[in-house]
């Protein structure tokens, strides 16, 4: 989202169980679109307790993982997509599971936030 929206939107990320790690696959895919994920870290949602947020995203698989409620203000909007690093298999098959995230959330947030920044 930053990479593509960061002059209009400011984001920021978190998990309710984080690895403690940004997943290299993850890394991997984002660099395919030329976009850098150095200094990325795993963080807890508890890091950004009592803070407002204009939107809150949750991209969980509602089937598979525990979405997080945000009490604070914000509209809402849940893009839900399954947990790509729970594939099993080739590392090819792992690799085509974080590209079909990545493409998805930024198909669906262009619906959401409109074009990206110029």
């Amino acid at each position: 989202m930053r990479a593509r929206w960061g002059r209009r939107w400011e984001a920021f990320s978190a998990g309710t169980r984080p690895a403690g790690f940004v997943h290299p696959e993850a890394v991997a895919v984002l660099a395919e679109w030329g976009i850098s994920a150095e200094g990325a870290r795993s963080k807890s949602v508890q890091e950004f307790a009592g803070q407002a947020f204009d939107l809150v995203v949750t991209v969980c698989d509602q089937a598979q993982e525990a979405c997080p409620v945000w009490p604070g203000q914000g509209r809402r909007v849940h893009l839900g997509f399954p947990d790509p690093a729970a594939v099993q298999g080739p590392p090819e098959a792992v690799r085509a599971a974080f590209r079909q995230v990545r493409d998805g959330l930024a198909r669906r947030l262009e619906e959401v936030l409109g074009p990206p920044d110029q």
